[in-house]
């Protein structure tokens, strides 16, 4: 069966943030012109998996530290593949890496949406998280994706920064919402092992604000946004009408996809695949015309029906109740025809609501706004009410 949906990750980054832990390297212009060709000759050998393309999102790293004559040969090579006539495209941008004619060029290459990674509108915010770009370069970015007549423009912020105040948060939120963006991501900035935002922190050389705070801040996000009309579709995910991330919201409902590039993930069938994380093994065994992939993992019915509890209840549409045959048990389809069925605790349910932790809205079950401050907690609950 075909997939509809594509990433491509680009590792490079003109520095690496100090918070950051995905997989980047420095850009060098020998070794990206060396990926790209290998990047290409995946595509070519992945395009009997994919069918006509529902959306493309490439990220990174930072896709946008590419020449435009390399945007241009890697969306030559994806018009291999047939492209449906609504597809959403999207693009990470680095607000440092942003030009008038990198920005025209991806719209003429058939891009529709960029995600910007502004992180926050206040300069030392930006240095505390090793940012490349300033609260200007952030705006001034805006600017040139509007005037090159993006219209579908997402913004990253981040909260709990060192050193952030509420009033920092509430002036950032404002700020964002003075350019009218589609769509909003605000993230809690979680310290990751191994980064040097981590090792920061954990020598006491800087504090993040307290639990109260950010807890008060994600209350803010939410209250903020959707009283200026915003739709609160996902934990961390904001859109105007209209302008839900559609490729995101392919994982969040555990669609299939195809992940293209070193390290990039992806999901067909009942199997979850991790390309080689190692850049210069990638570029080697695609030369050799091998693919090769870091982890392969198949995922049985009960796992299946854990991705589905934890990925659905990051929704605001939630699950539907349709497929809870309330009290008695849960029953999702798994793939490839199965099917899997578990006993729930007969007042399992009541008991969440109750709580105040999960509500019924329509046909759905989902978070409360109390909830969702909690939800691993409720997913734990959960899987344990299930036995799975």
């Amino acid at each position: 069966m075909a997939v509809h949906y594509l990433y491509i990750h680009i590792p490079f980054c003109l520095r690496k943030c100090l918070y950051c832990d995905f997989l980047s390297i420095p850009f060098d212009q020998s070794l990206s012109r060396e990926y790209l060709n290998a990047l290409l000759h995946e595509i070519e050998m992945k395009r009997d998996v994919l069918g006509v393309l529902k959306t493309i999102y490439i990220g990174g790293g930072t896709p946008t530290v590419l020449t435009v004559q390399e945007l241009e040969r890697l969306f030559q090579g994806l018009r291999i593949i047939p492209w449906s006539e609504d597809i959403e495209v999207t693009v990470e941008a680095n607000p440092g890496t942003v030009s008038s004619e990198k920005i025209r060029t991806l719209r003429e290459l058939g891009v529709n949406r960029i995600s910007l990674g502004i992180q926050s509108f206040i300069d030392r915010e930006l240095e505390t998280l090793g940012r490349i770009h300033s609260s200007s370069d952030g705006i001034k970015a805006i600017g040139i994706i509007r005037d090159e007549g993006i219209k579908n423009l997402s913004i990253d912020l981040i909260y709990g920064i060192p050193g952030q105040s509420i009033r920092d948060w509430q002036f950032n939120l404002s700020r964002a919402m003075e350019f009218s963006p589609e769509h909003i991501s605000t993230y809690e900035l979680t310290p990751e092992r191994g980064t040097p935002l981590y090792d920061l922190l954990s020598e006491g050389r800087i504090k993040k604000p307290d639990d109260d705070e950010i807890l008060c801040m994600y209350y803010m996000s939410m209250d903020s946004l959707t009283s200026n009309g915003y739709e609160h579709y996902e934990i961390s995910n904001f859109a105007a009408g209209g302008f839900r991330c559609r490729h995101n919201l392919n994982y969040w409902d555990r669609g299939e996809y195809v992940g293209l590039g070193a390290g990039a993930h992806s999901f067909e069938g009942n199997m979850r695949r991790v390309n080689l994380r190692d850049v210069r093994r990638y570029i080697d065994t695609l030369k050799n015309g091998l693919i090769q992939y870091e982890e392969e993992i198949e995922i049985g019915p009960k796992d299946a029906l854990k991705e589905y509890i934890f990925l659905g209840l990051r929704k605001r549409d939630g699950i539907p109740l349709s497929l809870i045959r309330y009290p008695l048990s849960f029953s999702q389809s798994t793939g490839h025809g199965s099917r899997v069925e578990v006993e729930v605790e007969s007042k399992f349910l009541e008991n969440l609501i109750r709580d105040g932790l999960l509500e019924m809205v329509g046909d759905s079950i989902r978070l409360t706004e109390k909830g969702i401050t909690v939800s691993n907690s409720v997913i734990v609950k959960f899987f344990n009410a299930l036995e799975v």
